[in-house]
């Protein structure tokens, strides 16, 4: 039986819409990142590219384990989140990753 109670990384990866650009930051800023965090996530890292074929956003979050983390991307709370972050961008992924002291994509 494996053991899940390793701190891990929740990284978003998307692209803003160029023409949602406001509203898309009201509602990270406002919204997405503060019930993140008060359902138990802790914002630890946001990159922005500035040149290279790569997304231009990626927010990191820290869980206190893989369990904690699962609960939390299965929650209704959580989906909605989700779902009205997609009306704001596009090519959009989720990863779940072990922490490490590096740059992590």
């Amino acid at each position: 039986m494996e053991v899940n109670n390793h701190p891990v990384k929740l990284l978003l990866i998307y692209d803003p819409l160029p023409g949602r650009r406001e509203a898309y930051l009201l509602y990270v800023q406002g919204e997405l990142i503060p019930a993140l965090e008060h359902m138990g996530l802790t914002m630890c890292e946001a990159w922005h590219t500035a040149y290279g074929a790569y997304p231009l956003r990626m927010a990191g979050f820290l869980a206190r384990d893989r369990d904690t983390l699962a609960r939390i991307l299965a929650s209704d709370i959580f989906q909605d989140l989700e779902t009205r972050l997609q009306d704001y961008v596009v090519n959009y992924e989720r990863k779940i990753v072990p922490i490490r002291p590096t740059f992590q994509f």
